[in-house]
């Protein structure tokens, strides 16, 4: 039986990089695709994925679908013979992340320096300032049908925006399209997902506008802002916000801070987990931000994005429990119209079902709290596609994987003009 390490040996070390100037290098660290045969096998994964030892970066319910994790160096011996003890396989994806995480950074420094001035583009990974500058350019030149406002302000004190596209007309009842990204920070492609659509839906409009007649969209592009920046300074792998978690550790999961269902399954109570939810329900700015936003649109919201990565799924309420929520066959038709479109154009296929029976349960999620308590009625989850070690597409994939996510979108989106 595998002894558990203590917490900080593995996850804090991470945490404690905010303190100084220091890049986490992940040398040494493994990945991992486990495969599971049987339920008791499906369960020693969950139970392994709440130990804040073990960094699982995805685990799904599908036996023909492996899970994926990554290991610090001074326990992947340990981990191997326990893997082996319990009769699972596993198969070596990346023997050192520390040599992947330099050739990103390469590959992004590169992509930078063919990236056209004062334009936004999809051959690299967009730093927050940038993005900023893209929406306030989009405002300045779009004054008809753009509107740009900071709505939050993170823990360390960066501006959370918003950004509204309409068609011009700015009726104060009309209906809205609410969108997110980046709560995870390590998960680069859901911003640049965010970007392409608000780039289709403005300098694109002509062969949009439909999606504009009957809603307006708000989206926030980055809802981390702290931990987005993060990870490109100190730890690419960093995936909470950045405010004190405990005397030791940094950070919650925003995506378990929500407060409906708040703490229950899926949801860790130690401050160095992945996973954690949280002193309290809204303990973070940034999620309570998502709150506000969200329930100002109340009555008027009809559908609710939000991007993360990686998987191809298309997943929606309820993150708690394995039950569905009374409106899930109107969800499913427009999460299965998004999927369908995107097969179609590119024989790509994405996962459709609630959050609990695709994956595993996760209590307090943004989506979860967007139904029960922000009423909006359709409200999804799409988990980009991966690339490389999952989280670190090439930035030669980026186009590829947002174009085929908008694909999607708004194939939704005329489901929802269809519908309501």
């Amino acid at each position: 039986m595998l002894v558990k390490i203590a917490i900080c040996m593995l996850l804090c070390s991470i945490a404690l990089g905010s303190v100084t100037t220091e890049y986490e290098t992940y040398e040494g660290y493994a990945i991992y695709d486990v495969f599971a045969e049987n339920d008791e096998q499906k369960s020693l994964l969950y139970r392994l994925s709440h130990d804040e030892d073990f960094d699982f970066f995805i685990l799904p319910r599908q036996y023909d679908e492996p899970a994926r994790v990554m290991i610090a160096p001074d326990i992947v011996a340990k981990f191997e013979d326990l893997i082996i003890d319990r009769g699972l396989t596993y198969k070596l994806v990346n023997s050192n992340v520390g040599q992947s995480v330099r050739k990103e950074r390469e590959q992004m420094q590169n992509a930078r320096n063919i990236q056209p001035e004062g334009r936004i583009s999809f051959n690299a990974y967009q730093r927050y300032d940038q993005i900023n500058a893209y929406l306030e350019t989009l405002a300045q030149n779009y004054k008809n049908r753009v509107t740009v406002r900071t709505v939050g302000r993170s823990y360390e004190g960066r501006d959370i925006k918003a950004i509204t596209i309409t068609n011009g007309d700015y009726v104060a009842s009309k209906k809205v399209i609410l969108v997110d990204a980046g709560i995870h920070a390590r998960e680069w492609i859901a911003p640049a997902g965010a970007l392409y659509l608000i780039n289709q839906l403005v300098e694109n409009y002509t062969a949009n506008a439909a999606l504009l007649s009957k809603y307006d969209w708000v989206v926030v592009p980055i809802l981390n802002p702290d931990g987005y920046e993060y990870t490109f300074t100190n730890a690419r792998m960093w995936r909470k916000t950045r405010k004190p978690a405990s005397m030791n550790c940094m950070g919650t999961d925003g995506n378990r801070n929500f407060d409906f269902h708040w703490g229950e399954e899926g949801a860790s109570p130690y401050a160095c987990s992945d996973a954690f939810r949280g002193q309290t329900a809204f303990s973070e700015p940034e999620t309570q931000m998502l709150r506000d936003l969200m329930l100002s649109y109340k009555g008027r919201a009809q559908m609710y994005l939000t991007l993360h990565s990686y998987g191809k799924y298309i997943i929606y309420p309820w993150g708690y429990t394995s039950s569905l929520p009374s409106n899930w066959r109107d969800i499913d038709e427009v999460a299965k119209a998004g999927a369908d479109a995107i097969r179609a154009a590119y024989n790509s296929w994405w996962t459709v079902g609630s959050s609990t029976n695709v994956l595993y349960a996760a209590a307090g999620g943004s989506d979860d709290y967007a139904l029960a308590v922000g009423q909006i009625p359709i409200s999804i989850t799409l988990e980009l596609p991966s690339g490389g070690n999952g989280f670190d597409p090439l930035p030669s994939q980026i186009d590829p994987l947002v174009k085929e996510t908008w694909v999607g979108i708004k194939a939704m989106a005329e489901k929802l003009n269809a519908k309501y």
